[in-house]
């Protein structure tokens, strides 16, 4: 198993470490509910380093991210971000990432930490234009610092204002006393906050100087298991559990990010099942009584019928109630729909409801 910069650290405060995507993680520290509480209400960091980087540089870059990726990179301004994915031959999804423009002819593509090796290769056999690709996700470390306090417990590590950062943009500026740190508002939480990317060799300092800063903020360090429960309130979809190389970005709610003012990889198919319409949708749900819905349990209608599976579920610590995220067929998809969970050979009603689930 790989270790972050920050392993021993993680290690030495206590954390729970379990093996996630071929790293060895801190899943958590105190408990996942407290931890929430904590980004929901405070700040907290995440030590996110085993994500994927990729650097894509020259004048054909951007001809190359075209083709690659769904959404329309050329409306992406120098130090702006935008969230995509990478269309696959067969209607499915290799990954779903962030590209920022770094520079002219320059961008940044950060992936998910299981489909690095996938994506790369993937990428790499569509480069027919030149471009220089750089995989340099063993250099970097990545601190997401998340919470409605970020920017105020953050403003002492950098002259950067940090209130100035729109959701998806960033800004490569010295923060806690390293130069050319990337800080980024592309939060994956729901309740603000900053990425900060560095180099390995400062990880430490940074992590240090991190919670020095926040100390009066109540700053904590948080594990995998919170960001999990986190990111579904928002209903943000999870590479492995809601997205992947079966499912479409249509029948995914990602067709914001499919853009078919240029052409891509399957664009053609992806076009033709955006306006014949998927036969199944991607829909979040609550529980209506009580109960916690899993990964892999079945859905079924009022007729006991399996009409899907879920994808992602928990008890959701800011609402006190079950929810998840599933495929249902699509005249099931509808905002209020009754639907039934199938928790240990039991029918659990629930109903289908409009995301994010929390409203903030």
């Amino acid at each position: 198993m790989k270790a972050t910069a920050l392993t021993k650290i993680h290690e030495d405060l206590g954390a729970k470490m379990v093996p996630f995507a071929g790293y060895n993680m801190p899943v958590s520290y105190e408990g996942v509910n407290a931890e929430h509480e904590t980004v929901r209400n405070g700040v907290g960091v995440f030590d996110v380093s085993h994500m994927g980087e990729f650097l894509a540089i020259g004048e054909k870059a951007l001809d190359l991210l075209q083709k690659v990726c769904s959404n329309d990179i050329a409306k992406l301004k120098v130090g702006g971000a935008q969230y995509n994915c990478l269309p696959n031959n067969e209607g499915g999804i290799v990954d779903d990432l962030i590209v920022y423009h770094i520079r002219e002819n320059e961008y940044l593509l950060v992936v998910n930490a299981s489909n690095i090796e996938k994506d790369w290769e993937w990428i790499s056999s569509h480069n027919e234009f030149g471009v220089e690709l750089k995989n340099i996700s063993d250099n970097f470390s990545l601190l997401a610092i998340q919470g409605p306090k970020a920017i105020e417990a953050m403003q002492s590590l950098t002259d950067t204002d940090l209130s100035a950062i729109k959701f998806y943009n960033f800004e490569v500026a010295p923060f806690a006393g390293i130069d050319h740190v990337i800080i980024s508002a592309t939060g994956y939480t729901g309740s603000g906050g900053f990425e900060i990317y560095c180099h390995n060799e400062y990880a430490e300092q940074l992590w240090e100087k991190v919670f020095e800063a926040g100390k009066d903020f109540g700053i904590k360090p948080i594990g995998l298991a919170a960001r999990d429960t986190l990111r579904l309130e928002m209903g943000y979809c999870l590479y492995g559990n809601d997205i992947d190389d079966t499912t479409s970005p249509i029948e995914a709610g990602l067709g914001w990010i499919t853009k078919f003012t240029k052409d891509f990889v399957n664009s053609e198919a992806l076009k033709a099942e955006k306006e014949n319409g998927p036969e199944r949708k991607l829909v979040g749900f609550e529980l209506t009584e009580r109960g916690i819905p899993r990964h892999g349990y079945e859905i079924a209608d009022a007729n006991d019928t399996i009409i899907g599976v879920v994808t992602s579920g928990t008890m959701s610590p800011s609402l006190s109630k079950g929810i998840g995220l599933g495929y249902v067929k699509t005249d099931l998809a509808k905002t209020d729909t009754e639907i039934f969970i199938k928790v240990r050979n039991k029918n659990i009603p629930a109903k289908v409801v409009k995301l994010p689930f929390y409203k903030g």
